[in-house]
C-alpha cells in the first residue's frame, strides 16, 4: 500500500505522541485531584483547630470572669487558665503576654491536689497552703491585671475565630 517507509515512521510517531499526550492529561488530572484533596484536608484541619481553640477560649472567658468577680480562687483559676492556654493550637506567646498567671501556676503546679492532697499529713498540707497563699499574695495585683487583659483577649479571639 504505502511504499515510502517514512509514512510508517510518521504514523508511529503520531501514535506515540498521541498516547503520551493522553498520559500527560491523565497525570495532570490526577495532580489536580491530589492538590484538591490536600487543600480540603488542610481546610478541615484548620476548621478543627478553630473549633478546638474557640471551645478553649470560651472556657478561658468563663474562668477569667469568675476570677474577676472573685467567684474563683486565684490559685485554682491560674492553674486552670495556664493549662487551657497551653492547649491552644492557634495562639502562641501567651505565657509572655500574661506572665503572672503562668508564674503562679509554675509556683504551685508541683503541689498535690484531690486525693493526693488528702493523703498528706496535716502539717504538710498547711505548709503547702502557706506557700500557695504567699505566692497568691505576692502576685495577686499583677494577676488581676493579667486576668482582666486575658478576659478581653479571649473574648476578642472568640469573635475573631467566629468570623
Amino acid at each position: 500500500m504505502f511504499s515510502n517507509p517514512w509514512i510508517y515512521v510518521i504514523v508511529g510517531a503520531v501514535v506515540i505522541i498521541t498516547a503520551l499526550a493522553f498520559y500527560a492529561v491523565k497525570l495532570l488530572t490526577q495532580l489536580k485531584q491530589q492538590k484538591a484533596k490536600i487543600e480540603l484536608v488542610a481546610q478541615e484541619r484548620k476548621f478543627a483547630l478553630v473549633k478546638h481553640d474557640t471551645k478553649i477560649l470560651k472556657s478561658v472567658v468563663i474562668i477569667a470572669h469568675a476570677m474577676k468577680e472573685e467567684q474563683c480562687d486565684i490559685a485554682e483559676g491560674c492553674w486552670r487558665l495556664s493549662v487551657l492556654l497551653d492547649s491552644l493550637k492557634l495562639s502562641e506567646g501567651l505565657s509572655e503576654e500574661f506572665p503572672s498567671v503562668f508564674q503562679l501556676y509554675n509556683e504551685i503546679k508541683h503541689m498535690p491536689i484531690l486525693e493526693e492532697r488528702k493523703k498528706l499529713a496535716k502539717k504538710e498540707r498547711m505548709k503547702l497552703d502557706l506557700q500557695r497563699m504567699k505566692a497568691e499574695t505576692n502576685l495577686s495585683a499583677k494577676i488581676i491585671i493579667d486576668v482582666t487583659a486575658l478576659h478581653q483577649y479571649a473574648q476578642e479571639r472568640v469573635s475573631a475565630l467566629a468570623s
